[in-house]
C-alpha cells in the first residue's frame, strides 16, 4: 500500500501547487475561482479522487506518491519542503505577511518570519535586488524611497523606525500601506524562491547537523530540529547534554518527547516555554494543538519513518 503524504487538514504552498495542478487539469470545481487557497479540505480531496479515478489509482482523496506524480509530473516534495510547510503554519506566516515590532525584532516578514533585527530581512531584499533589479522598488512603489533611506541608516535607527510605525497595543501591526507593499513583494516568484533558499541554508542545513549530533534519523526528528532552529535560532547546548542521559537502546519515538521537553526548558524567556513545548511536542508525538489549531503531522507528509 502506498504511503499517504498529504490529506485533509494540510495547508501551505505545497497544497497550493497541488490545487493549481488539479485546477489546470480540470479536476477542480469550475465555479471555485479561489480553489487554490492552500487549504486541503473536502473540495481538494474530491478533486484528488477525480484525478485518481481517471488515472486508475486508488481513489482515497489522499495524496500518495503516484497521485502527486500524476498531478504535477514531479517527485513528492522533499523533507525540507514538507517540514517548512508545517513550521510556516506554526509561525503563522506566508511569503508576504509582515508584522510590526511586537517582539523587538523591528519588522518580521516572510514564510518563517525573517527579521529586521537579525539582518535577515535586509539580506533577502538585497538578494531580490541582485536577481531581479528594480523588483523591490516596483513592489514598494511610493514607499521605496522611504525604505531605501531607512536601510542606509544604522541598525538601531532601523529598529527605532520600525517601532515608530508599528501599531496596536502590542505593536504587532504595520500601517496598511506597508502591509500591502510587503504582501505584493511576497507574491513574486523570485521573492518566494529567495525565501525558500534562505530557509534551507540558514535553518534546515544546520538542523540536519543538529539531528545527526542527536542521533535522529526520522522525518519527525529532523522536522523537530528544523522547527527548533527556526523558532529558537539553534539547538542549545543543554539539549545535547540532556540527550546524553537518555536511556540506552530507547527508540527515536521514545526520545523525541524527551527532546521536546529539553528544548522547552532551554528557552531563556519563561513566557515562551509553553508555546515552544506545544510545537515540539506536536512534532514529537505526531499530533497536538498549537495556537488553538489541531495538527496531525502525518497529513503534512511527516512521519516516524527514516528520512531520505
Amino acid at each position: 500500500m502506498e504511503r499517504s503524504y498529504f490529506s485533509r487538514g494540510c495547508r501551505g504552498n505545497v497544497v497550493v501547487r497541488l490545487q493549481q495542478a488539479l485546477q489546470d487539469q480540470g479536476f477542480a470545481p469550475a465555479v471555485l475561482a479561489r480553489f487554490a487557497d492552500g487549504d486541503f479540505g473536502e473540495k481538494t480531496a474530491a478533486a484528488v479522487r477525480k484525478l485518481q479515478a481517471e488515472r486508475r489509482l486508488a481513489a482515497t482523496g489522499e495524496v500518495d506518491a503516484p497521485t502527486w506524480t500524476a498531478a504535477l509530473h514531479t517527485e513528492v516534495p522533499s523533507l525540507f519542503e514538507r517540514a517548512l510547510q508545517l513550521t510556516a503554519d506554526f509561525e503563522g506566516h506566508g511569503f508576504g505577511l509582515a508584522q510590526g515590532n511586537f517582539d523587538g525584532a523591528g519588522i518580521t516578514w516572510g514564510i518563517i518570519g525573517f527579521t529586521l533585527a537579525g539582518g535577515e530581512l535586509q539580506r533577502l531584499l538585497h538578494e531580490i535586488d541582485n536577481r531581479a533589479p528594480g523588483t523591490v522598488d516596483q513592489a514598494f512603489g511610493a514607499l521605496a524611497a522611504t525604505w531605501r533611506g531607512v536601510m542606509a541608516r544604522p541598525l538601531a535607527d532601523q529598529i527605532a523606525w520600525a517601532d515608530s510605525i508599528s501599531m496596536g497595543a502590542g505593536k504587532a501591526h504595520l500601517p496598511p500601506a506597508w502591509v500591502q507593499v510587503f504582501t505584493r513583494l511576497g507574491a513574486l516568484p523570485v521573492t518566494q524562491q529567495v525565501q525558500v533558499e534562505a530557509a534551507q541554508h540558514k535553518y534546515f542545513e544546520p538542523a540536519l547537523r543538529s539531528a545527526q549530533r542527536l542521533g535522529l534519523q526520522t522525518e519527525r526528528g529532523i522536522a523537530l530540529c528544523f522547527d527548533t532552529h527556526v523558532q529558537s535560532g539553534s539547538v542549545k547546548p543543554s539539549v545535547f547534554e540532556a540527550a546524553q542521559g537518555f536511556a540506552a537502546g530507547s527508540t527515536e519515538g521514545d526520545r523525541l518527547p524527551l527532546l521536546a521537553n529539553a528544548v522547552a526548558q532551554a528557552v531563556s524567556r519563561p513566557q515562551y516555554r509553553a508555546d515552544v513545548l506545544a510545537r515540539r511536542m506536536c512534532i514529537a508525538t505526531g499530533a497536538g494543538t498549537v495556537h488553538g489549531v489541531n495538527y496531525k503531522v502525518s497529513t503534512w507528509g511527516l512521519a516516524l519513518l527514516p528520512a531520505h
